[in-house]
């Protein structure tokens, strides 16, 4: 099932946490609405009984990064 990967890097020097876009993953299933093998014309009521309709719980990270954020890194 796709879902989506959100990141949030931490920046240990500053104590600043600097998200970054969320991104989706896909799992390349045909039978998953959100995948980006979904074929097209897979729509409506038949799509519902056959597909998945929903992705997983969105996956979190918070990397640790030894340093400054870029904004304290500029100054």
């Amino acid at each position: 099932m796709c879902y989506i990967r959100q990141v949030c890097y931490m920046y240990m020097k500053c104590g600043h946490a600097c998200p970054v876009p969320d991104q989706q993953v896909s799992c390349d299933s045909r039978h998953c609405k959100f995948s980006t093998v979904h074929p097209k014309n897979c729509q409506g009521p038949s799509c519902k009984q056959t597909c998945k309709q929903f992705r997983q719980h969105p996956q979190q990270h918070s990397p640790q990064v030894v340093g400054l954020c870029p904004n304290c890194a500029g100054r």
